[in-house]
């Protein structure tokens, strides 16, 4: 655990993504619904993110941007699938308001493995284009450079021992 896998299988429709993370599923789940400490790791280096909407239920919305220096605003949103919860993951949509209709479904899952938690993100794609194009935007830096920074946040949230 605490080394990010990214699996992308030329050809597929999916992206999927593991981590290991010294936290109870819990405090990791919490970390990725929690606006205020969302905001504080997700996405890469040197963007700000603003958790504009976080409606943690079955048909609820989210939406969120991440800001660059410059200003530049880029905005993803969606909706929620199930009840959210530690037990149950996360099932959301998942749209980036640039390329709007290309949506995916993510599914996201905190596994307790001897007091720490494996985060398995599955995120499937309308078309290999579009999964292709997720690629190609640099996303795994992003994905990799924010579970650093909640390792971080975790380790300060965590109870001691």
């Amino acid at each position: 655990m605490g080394r990010t896998e990214i699996v992308a299988v030329p050809g597929s429709h999916q992206i999927l993504i593991t981590r290991g993370f010294a936290a109870a599923p819990a405090l990791v789940f919490r970390a990725h619904t929690e606006p205020t400490l969302l905001a504080r790791w997700l996405g890469p280096q040197g963007m700000t993110v603003t958790v504009e909407r976080m409606e943690l239920r079955d048909g609820g919305t989210w939406r969120y941007a991440h800001r660059d220096a410059e200003g530049a605003e880029y905005g993803f949103h969606g909706v929620f699938h199930g009840p959210p919860s530690p037990e149950a993951g996360i099932v959301q949509t998942f749209e980036f308001d640039g390329a709007p209709g290309h949506v995916s479904l993510e599914t996201l899952t905190f596994e307790e493995r001897d007091g720490r938690t494996l985060v398995t993100s599955n995120a499937v794609y309308q078309s290999v284009a579009d999964r292709d194009a997720m690629v190609a935007s640099g996303m795994e830096a992003g994905v990799r450079e924010g579970y650093e920074r909640l390792d971080a946040l975790l380790a300060g949230l965590a109870p001691p021992g």
